[in-house]
């Protein structure tokens, strides 16, 4: 059963009179007008509050003088209470003197007694007045909740006129632009944005001026001078006479998705550059394997003791050649050297140590290490060599002396920071900061720090490889890195390496094969470099095995499959235009389990991907010598070879 409501009256009048016939000479006026009206009259003092704080009214009219409580008493008394009813006089000895002093202080109107005509349309004038405050009233609440709800938004939202001053921007916009002491409203865009922007910011007043809309990104400096990516959207509005009034921008703040952005670029490109280091490396390494292969031959032959020397400076440039490649692919890839389980505390204290000693006496190197810091398996040579480019890149940030600081922590790194770098997994970890104080690294250039041969230093003085090479190791090592810098205050470089938590002790190596000579065993010869295949054939050859060579890996299963039995070895390349070596391999154990293969490759990569079969399998990296050679193929035809 719906509940019955009692239909309010038309009309709610508080009537403060102290004079019964006027009363009811008023009263009867406004109920030939408005037949339902409320009245309510009052006379006293306590009357009048009691009925202003507990009931609502439309309309409060008051005579001005009255026994012990006059009509400025009354007002006051309503205006006190945060009444906004409209207040009007209805006297007959008000005064001129008195009706402005009553307007004064708040009266909406006076009407003497004597005229009561002018009584109606009076208040019909008070009750227009009484709605429009109201309306004015439910906008500014509603504004103040749209205000509410803006505050609460995400997105930096700003509104300037169209001189480019702002009048109104919420808390995000506050906290985004580094004003929460509310001082935002009144200053220009210009200086919101910062002096970089100018550029940018007067192209962007132009064309929403002229089309009505902009969208782009900017960079916003903060009052504490800490900068942000800004995605900015601007849109012009008009009055309602069509004329710009004013401008919204909407500002969402990407730092972090550009940062991430930007890692994952920077990855990218890393990953393309190291695909065609790879390349590289594999032709340069083929290049060098002949040469060095061809040493132990021509030492064989000669003897002259200056073309033994000679020989001597052939190898010896060689090998630095390869070196050469492999540095090459450590930054590019973080190529896989020979992996163990090891402890950074002494790779780390023997960076410091060699730094303190060759560093200026103005840089203190420091080193924070706990004593039950995890293992990491890794390459200690590309593992100290990581933590010396950061030292050297350091020194060159201390011009003046400062602090060096090599820290390392057990951490457990979670979802969310894997999550914020491409490639890193959660888990154990050992983290390395690399802490230097001195003038670090502005912003511009931050995100440019790890890009191959980018480098500010002065031409000659710097290749802009090592910090590149930092990363391809780490990313090598399957470990990430982070870094922070403020200029004036210093830079952290922070690695992460996943961690081993209990160091096993690395297995012996095996004692390199004696260099005796073979019995006529054959060896199949499969590579598609001919200095390759001709100068290992020659090796071959002169320590007593007879080859067999193919150019590519389809040659090499076709001149196997026609010698069955005959073939004691196969000595493979992993790269090749056509077949490649997985393929060659997978198809000669398919045809015979027990093969005996030596493979070799100009990139690491290539080998650790080869399935092991114990004692049957050698792998060799190029550019390899000829007594590595010999030794490979003597340790698989004898059982005897590990790869791993």
């Amino acid at each position: 059963m719906t509940p019955y409501h009692a239909p309010q009256p038309q009309l709610r009048v508080l009537h403060v009179e102290d004079n019964p016939i006027d009363a009811e000479l008023t009263h009867g006026q406004i109920r030939d007008q408005w037949p339902d009206s409320a009245i309510t009259r009052v006379d006293t003092r306590d009357d009048f509050i009691t009925a202003v704080t507990h009931e609502d009214f439309d309309l409060i009219l008051s005579d001005f003088t009255m026994p012990g409580f006059n009509g400025l008493e009354a007002l006051d008394i309503a205006r006190r209470q945060s009444v906004a009813t409209p207040f009007m006089f209805l006297s007959g000895t008000i005064g001129e003197a008195n009706a402005i002093e009553a307007m004064q202080h708040g009266a909406i109107d006076y009407v003497i007694k004597d005229r009561p005509a002018r009584l109606i349309p009076a208040i019909k004038r008070a009750l227009v007045h009484r709605n429009e405050q109201l309306r004015r009233r439910q906008v500014e609440l509603q504004l103040r909740e749209q205000a509410g709800w803006l505050d609460k938004a995400r997105d930096a939202i700003c509104v300037a006129d169209s001189e480019g001053r702002i009048t109104y921007w919420n808390h995000s916009a506050a906290v985004l632009f580094g004003w929460q002491d509310g001082s935002g409203p009144g200053h220009q865009l210009l200086e919101l944005f910062g002096a970089q922007g100018t550029d940018a910011l007067d192209a962007a007043l132009q064309q929403v001026h002229a089309t009505g809309a902009w969208r782009g990104d900017l960079r916003v400096t903060d009052r504490a001078d800490h900068w942000r990516h800004v995605e900015s959207r601007w849109n012009l509005l008009h009055d309602i006479e069509g004329r710009p009034k004013s401008i919204l921008a909407i500002n969402t703040d990407v730092t972090e998705q550009r940062r991430l952005e930007s890692q994952l670029l920077r990855s990218q490109r890393l990953e393309g550059i190291g695909t065609l280091a790879g390349g590289i490396a594999h032709d340069l390494n083929n290049v060098l394997s002949p040469i060095l292969m061809s040493v132990n031959l021509l030492q064989q032959e000669l003897r002259e003791p200056e073309l033994l020397r000679l020989v001597e400076i052939m190898e010896k440039s060689t090998r630095h050649g390869a070196a050469l490649i492999r540095q090459v692919l450590a930054f590019a890839r973080g190529s896989d050297g020979e992996r163990t389980d090891v402890q950074l505390t002494a790779i780390i204290k023997d960076v410091a140590g060699l730094l303190a000693d060759t560093l200026p006496r103005a840089i203190s190197v420091e080193t924070e290490l706990p004593r039950d810091l995890w293992g990491v398996r890794g390459d200690s040579t590309q593992l100290g060599q990581v933590f010396m480019n950061l030292g050297i890149n350091a020194r060159d940030a201390l011009p003046h002396g400062g602090r060096l600081i090599f820290r390392a922590a057990n951490v457990a790194v979670d979802a969310a920071l894997a999550r914020e770098n491409p490639g890193a997994q959660p888990g154990a970890h050992v983290q390395v900061s690399v802490v230097d104080t001195g003038t670090g690294i502005p912003p511009e250039i931050l995100e440019r720090i790890f890009d191959p041969f980018f480098t500010t230093k002065a031409a000659g003085k710097g290749t802009g490889l090592g910090l590149s090479t930092v990363l391809g190791i780490v990313k090598g090592h399957g470990g990430f890195l982070c870094v922070r810098s403020e200029v004036g205050r210093g830079t952290e470089f922070r690695l992460y390496f996943p961690a081993v938590t209990r160091v096993a002790s690395a297995h012996p190596g095996l004692p390199p094969a004696p260099r005796s000579r073979g019995r006529g065993e054959t060896v199949l010869v499969i590579d598609d470099e001919d200095g390759v295949r001709e100068i290992a054939r020659a090796l071959l050859v002169a320590y007593g095995y007879r080859t067999l060579v193919a150019a590519n890996g389809v040659d090499g299963l076709a001149l196997y499959r026609a010698h069955p039995g005959e073939i004691q070895a196969v000595l493979t390349d992993m790269m090749m235009p056509g077949l490649q070596g997985h393929d060659v391999i997978r198809e000669l154990r398919a045809h015979n389990p027990d093969v005996r293969i030596v493979a070799m490759s100009g990139v690491p990569g290539e080998l650790a991907a080869i399935p092991d079969h114990p004692g049957r399998l050698a792998l060799l990296s190029k550019p390899m010598s000829g007594d590595e050679l010999i030794a490979a193929v003597q340790n698989v035809l004898a059982g005897r070879a590990k790869p791993a």
